[in-house]
């Protein structure tokens, strides 16, 4: 990885190791929006893109560490992932779980097996890395590590390889390590890797406008409905590639978000608050949406309180 950013190569080998693990998933008009092609993450095994980028940090780990389990923190998505990849794999997994995590996917993790452990969410890293010291496992970062980064980058893999002419990729931005993955394998090919995240989790956006990291309070980012992009801050990992690679990073409101989930909804697309930001931002910025653009659904694992009210609406 040259200068600290992951490669093509590097996306390219992950995808080797995920062949037959996950979904290549498909593209898919959204008739609403003409020009739009959503890129279709909800339909893996576990509802999310996670999946990718958990599955191959812990294939890269010593047969030893694995054994001793699968750490992690996560308010529900790439836990999910983590514990699915550990009951594949046949080893322990623990996920250190924010204590205003989404219930259904509090559910979830644990229905796939893994052992919960709640926290306030600023606590989250701390206590996970106490796990690991504890128990000599492995932690699995939900974002912010080069094989997690590499991993998810093989959405853009499969844009680039998918023989579709593209312009633009509208991608959603928690932790940033799905959108640095994907402009790691877009990067040389002329298509414009676009953030997208809720106003009121703008961490990344006042980054790029600033052109340093931001960090933003744990109380703020709660704020928002897309509970899987409630990141306080990128990673310095994950903030390199932004920098280097995003075109630009832009917000969308709570209101664009549910009214998105209800026109992907009406089109047979479950997806969660955080799986529409992006069509968020194709319907309030015409301008991001030209005759090639696509916009990564990221999951469909939906908050059902929330959800409930957005289509209601």
């Amino acid at each position: 990885m040259s200068s600290g950013l992951v490669s093509r190569a590097d996306v390219e080998a992950a995808a080797a190791v995920l062949d037959g693990v996950v979904v290549h998933t498909a593209l898919e008009p959204l008739p609403a929006v003409p020009g739009l092609l959503l890129k279709r993450e909800d339909t893996q095994p576990v509802g999310a893109f996670k999946l990718r980028g958990a599955f191959h940090a812990a294939s890269r780990l010593a047969p030893d560490v694995l054994a001793r389990g699968l750490v992690t923190h996560s308010s529900g998505n790439h836990g999910r992932a983590l514990a699915w990849t550990a009951a594949r794999l046949g080893v322990p997994c623990t996920v250190v779980v924010p204590d205003d995590a989404v219930a259904a996917k509090i559910e979830a993790m644990a229905a796939l097996g893994a052992r919960l452990v709640p926290v306030p969410p600023p606590e989250r890293l701390a206590r996970a890395e106490a796990i690991v010291a504890e128990t000599g496992g492995a932690l699995v970062p939900p974002f912010d590590h080069p094989d997690v980064i590499a991993g998810q980058g093989t959405v853009g893999l499969e844009l680039a390889t998918s023989g579709v002419a593209i312009d633009r990729v509208l991608v959603p931005v928690g932790g940033g390590g799905l959108i640095s993955g994907i402009a790691a394998a877009l990067a040389g090919t002329g298509v414009s890797v676009i953030g997208v995240e809720p106003e009121l989790a703008g961490d990344a956006a006042e980054s790029k406008r600033a052109g340093h990291l931001v960090g933003w309070a744990a109380r703020d980012v709660a704020r928002t409905a897309a509970d899987g992009l409630r990141a306080q801050r990128l990673a310095y990992l994950t903030w390199q590639h932004v920098d280097a690679l995003v075109d630009d990073v832009v917000t969308v409101g709570e209101d664009a978000i549910a009214e998105a989930a209800r026109v992907l909804h009406a089109a047979g697309v479950p997806a969660e608050a955080s799986g529409a930001v992006t069509t968020a931002g194709a319907l309030t910025r015409p301008d991001l949406v030209g005759d090639r653009t696509v916009a990564v659904v990221s999951g469909r694992n939906a908050d059902p309180a929330w959800l409930a009210a957005a289509l209601a609406a």
